[in-house]
């Protein structure tokens, strides 16, 4: 039975392992400037976080940045209302979607913490704003809230966007639109705990057979 027991506790840890490594291997794995758009309760927020990497794009001219979202034309700024930015464009097209849904512009309700917004054109060329005096490679927080609207109402197609600029790790602007009912990491986590508890309930039961 010793000899049975010593084959059996590494086949739970070896299936223990690959469990871990799928659930990581779900998680984000874009760098840069990530956006979380969601419905939360009876609104639309959203939240965005991370540093952006200015090589690749020039300086066009300063002005005030809104935020807003048009889907149709591929446009979304995050943060407060009338925030001092500062307009860079880029050489040769982004990579990546000209539009993320079939939304008009809508301006958001409310909006905080540091301003970052892109805009682009069905040409494929785009442009980022960012608060002035930002220095490249610095991180950003900022969130803005549509009151009373839906993801449906604003016309946003759920899914991951992403626009490049360049090969670095933060020459990107990713926009995760999550569908309404969508698991987040907190459930993630919450079914690897479970799987956790199963494994460990099979061998337990493997145990008993055995004795």
């Amino acid at each position: 039975m010793k000899t049975n027991l010593r084959i059996i506790q590494p086949t739970v840890a070896a299936t223990l392992a690959i469990v871990i490594a799928c659930v990581i291997s779900v998680r984000p794995a874009q760098a840069g400037y990530i956006v979380t758009l969601e419905q939360v309760g009876s609104n639309v927020v959203a939240t965005g976080s991370g540093p952006i990497d200015l090589t690749g794009l020039k300086f066009l001219f300063a002005g005030g940045g809104v935020a807003n979202i048009n889907p149709k034309g591929a446009t979304l700024g995050t943060g407060p209302f009338d925030f001092p930015v500062n307009f860079y464009e880029s050489s040769a097209p982004f990579s990546g979607p000209t539009n993320f849904g079939s939304g008009d512009f809508t301006f958001a309700n409310s909006g905080s913490g540091d301003f970052l917004g892109i805009q682009s054109s069905p040409d494929g060329f785009g442009s980022l704003l960012v608060p002035t005096g930002y220095v490249s490679g610095n991180a950003l927080s900022d969130s803005a809230t549509y009151n009373n609207k839906t993801l449906k109402r604003l016309g946003a197609t759920p899914g991951t966007y992403e626009w490049t600029w360049g090969t670095g790790a933060n020459q990107n602007f990713t926009l995760d639109i999550v569908a309404p009912g969508v698991p987040d990491s907190g459930s993630t986590l919450g079914l690897l705990f479970v799987s956790v508890i199963a494994l460990f309930g099979l061998n337990r039961l493997r145990r008993v057979q055995l004795a």
